[in-house]
This record gives structure tokens, sequence and C-alpha cells, in this order.
């Protein structure tokens, strides 16, 4: 079932167990790449977009991660790839746009300030 679910008029969050979760939590690894449909655009500037990347868990890309320019964000419908960019307990995954349009204006700044394990994990994975 899928965990972005349209009620209502609006979307709702219904992930799978956290049992569920945490088997596939195991599964996956930070820059990993996966494609996705963005879904929910609730309104832009605001918080992020969620993202249907085919799994019983949904993603969601942060608002901090996205362009400040609004017109530049994936509109829902969009299909397109995305790389991991956290997982914790909760089970969602928080993603990064592929396509460097999506992204943060200043990004490769940006990334190479951050000390965290998904900037780390990125730059490890896409360094030339």
């Amino acid at each position: 079932m899928r965990p972005w679910r349209h009620i209502d008029g609006r979307f709702l969050y219904l992930p799978a167990s956290q049992d569920v979760w945490n088997q596939l939590r195991a599964r996956l690894q930070l820059a990993q790449r996966l494609s996705g449909t963005a879904i929910w655009v609730p309104h832009p500037g605001a918080i992020g977009i969620g993202v249907d990347v085919d799994l019983p868990i949904g993603g969601f890309v942060d608002v901090l991660l996205l362009p400040r320019d609004t017109t530049q964000w994936p509109l829902e419908g969009t299909q397109m790839e995305f790389y991991i960019w956290w997982i914790d307990e909760y089970p969602q995954i928080r993603l990064l746009p592929a396509d460097p349009r999506h992204r943060r204006e200043d990004f490769d700044e940006w990334i190479s300030s951050q000390n965290g394990p998904a900037a780390a994990a990125f730059r490890t994975h896409h360094s030339a």
C-alpha cells in the first residue's frame, strides 16, 4: 500500500509499520539513487515536497534543499531521480533531487561546508 494517500482533497502520510521500515532501512544507503514522483507540493516555499518512491514508506524533500525560486520546484506528477539524503528512526526517506535545476541555487558551495553524514556520503559518491 502506498504511504502517501489522497483522502478528502488532501494528502496524508500513512507509512508501513515500524517492522517493515526497519527491514527496509537496513537495505538503504545515503546517496543511493531512487526514482520517484513528486505527488505533494502543499505550498511552494513552505516546507518541501512529498515524493512517492514506490516503497511502503514515502520520501520528502525539505525546503532547504530546494531552490529559493519556487517556480523551479518540481510540479505534482513530475517523475524524476533523487538521492537519499537522510534516513532515521521515523519511517520516511529524506531526499535530494538528482537534477541540479531542482536543488538550492548555492548547492555546490553549501554542500562543501556541510559536515553531516548525508553531505559526506554525497561528496564521496559524486566527487570528480
